[in-house]
């Protein structure tokens, strides 16, 4: 009758060893899983993170860099324009006093021809010259 006691308690103790085992295995594979579980979290967590970092500091930097080029390339084009336009309204105006000039002739002289050639010694010829060329700025 001991021994039967005995036996069932070894059993017990047997079961109970086994049991604690079973446990701490559990526990083990519990703690792989979370560890798998958040080493994906963190990689899905960080993609998202830098494509938004990515994303937010490309626009700005796009942003920033058209603005400057922008601002510069208007700048510029404004430049060329406002020096070209105040050089065709130099042209322009300079032409205007010789052809003002000549028609004066011609009326104060009533002889055409004799105006006429006044005003092509003049530079009329240089002052068509720049003429085109101003206009082919505009045209092209």
């Amino acid at each position: 009758m001991i021994q039967e006691v005995a036996t069932k308690e070894n059993a017990v103790i047997t079961i109970i060893s086994i049991t604690i085992i079973v446990l701490n295995m559990m526990m083990i594979i519990v703690q792989v899983i979370k560890n798998v579980i958040m080493a994906g979290v963190t990689v899905a967590i960080m993609a998202v993170t830098t494509v938004g970092v990515m994303a937010a500091t490309m626009a700005d930097i796009t942003a920033v860099t058209t603005v400057g080029v922008m601002t510069a390339t208007t700048a510029d084009i404004t430049a060329v324009i406002t020096m070209e336009g105040i050089t065709m309204v130099t042209t322009v105006a300079v032409i205007t006093a010789d052809i003002t000039a000549v028609v004066k002739n011609v009326i104060a002289a009533k002889d055409v021809t004799a105006a006429g050639a006044g005003f092509f010694n003049t530079g009329a010829l240089k002052q068509q010259k720049e003429l085109k060329k101003l206009s082919s700025f505009f045209v092209s």
